[in-house]
């Protein structure tokens, strides 16, 4: 068959091939297939790590060496995710007032 169609249309199984299900997208850090690699510097951290991770269902390899830096920037970046911020919406002038008066927003605050 060829690959344009009456009126030199692009054949659709083509356009359906090229797009669809991503799946070559990355493997989420914290999963089994992906643990988080941690290092810290004494068995008692060791504990208090494996049990902030076991708290948010996460999966990492904790290793203990006292010669390195601690290193968990890993969790600290998954366990402080950005939030967004919200803004509530400001009243238009016909709306009823905040303040609970009764009045329109025109009327008493605006």
């Amino acid at each position: 068959m060829h690959d344009l169609y009456y009126k030199g249309r692009i054949h659709t199984r083509v356009n359906h091939v090229k797009t669809g299900y991503n799946t070559k997208r990355a493997v989420k850090l914290g999963t089994e297939k992906h643990p988080l690699t941690l290092i810290v510097q004494s068995d008692e951290r060791k504990l208090a790590v494996a049990a902030l991770v076991a708290d948010n269902e996460l999966f990492a390899d904790i290793s203990v060496d006292s010669a390195v830096e601690e290193d968990i920037n890993e969790l600290s970046a998954i366990l402080n995710k950005p939030v967004t911020t919200t803004f509530d919406k400001t009243p238009s002038r016909n709306d009823p007032c905040s303040c609970g008066s009764g009045k329109k927003y025109k009327k008493c605050c605006g």
